[in-house]
């Protein structure tokens, strides 16, 4: 009896068992991410878009108004402060506890038996922003504030304030109770990156005389630059993102002076039911973000190319 083999050409049309499943099977493990992605990122983005050229307010059936919120943001003198509060807190929050992280690093590193200041500095990063507000409402109290009550006491009498209550010293005072919570993360990126580096080309440097500022400058901040590009990109989001420190603290008053894009927002969405209003302000704030993210990631690759 002659055995009949199958030609090559019909060995390649005929799937093997089980080849489906293999070529199925990688997509199995992007469902569940694609999912997330699309039910807790894509959709709110698109719902909030849509939700900015109506005049919705959580009552009656949002009607399109087209631009009219976005017009309304230029024209409005109270979301124009907001703006600029929010450039400020940006700011301040990559200005001081990113440079107090890379400062206290770079001391830190070189100190033995430093464990227990890292861990007092890292310490207020534990806990919520609405603690850290609750404290540092009763150290800047006007009345019986530890600091206006310190100040008193060292006879420093003429430099008391009502820091919350006197624009813009209640945004800089907002600004050092978020520092004081925010350090500690900075601190401990910039640690991670320290303990890193390869030491052949540190040593290097210090054979050929770097040292001081020169070697901080010229060696350490360009091998540390991944790390200080995660730190700025954090500050400067969650300083335009924060909300709850501002909410408990002031806010956002007198007189809606310390009011950042944030906290307006909430308040033309869930206090004044301007829900359309507040989804444009909600866009405005993500596109200052992501033109700020892109332009920095931009400058900082050529950096790394050139």
């Amino acid at each position: 009896m002659q055995k009949v083999v199958p030609s090559a050409h019909a060995a390649r049309r005929v799937p093997a068992r089980g080849a489906w499943s293999q070529r199925l099977q990688p997509y199995f493990y992007v469902v569940p991410a694609a999912l997330f992605v699309t039910l807790f990122m894509l959709y709110p983005m698109v719902s909030t878009l849509w939700q900015s050229v109506t005049d919705a307010n959580g009552l009656n059936a949002p009607r399109f108004v087209g631009l009219a919120n976005y017009r309304a943001f230029l024209a409005d003198p109270n979301t124009l402060n907001a703006l600029r509060n929010s450039l400020l807190w940006v700011v301040g929050a990559v200005t001081l506890p990113v440079g107090l992280g890379f400062a206290f690093a770079l001391l830190l590193e070189r100190l033995p038996g430093a464990a227990l200041f890292k861990s007092s500095v890292f310490l207020p990063y534990t806990i919520s922003g609405t603690v850290a507000a609750i404290l540092f409402g009763y150290v800047l109290d006007a009345n019986n504030g530890l600091l206006n009550l310190l100040l008193q006491w060292l006879g420093l009498g003429s430099l008391t304030h009502r820091w919350l209550f006197e624009s813009p010293q209640n945004t800089w005072s907002m600004i050092a109770a978020y520092t004081w919570q925010a350090t500690g993360t900075n601190l401990m990126i910039f640690l991670i990156g320290l303990q890193g580096l390869p030491n052949e080309p540190l040593e290097a440097a210090k054979i050929d005389g770097a040292s001081g500022w020169t070697y901080t400058r010229r060696i350490l901040i360009p091998m540390l630059s991944p790390f200080i590009t995660i730190n700025v990109l954090m500050a400067a989001i969650n300083g335009f993102k924060t909300f709850d420190l501002i909410w408990v603290m002031t806010q956002g008053g007198p007189a809606r002076t310390s009011e950042t894009l944030a906290v307006t927002m909430y308040r033309e969405s869930f206090a004044l039911f301007h829900q359309g209003y507040g989804a444009a302000i909600a866009v405005v704030i993500s596109v200052i973000a992501l033109v700020f993210s892109y332009g920095y990631l931009r400058t900082t690759f050529r950096q790394e190319a050139s």
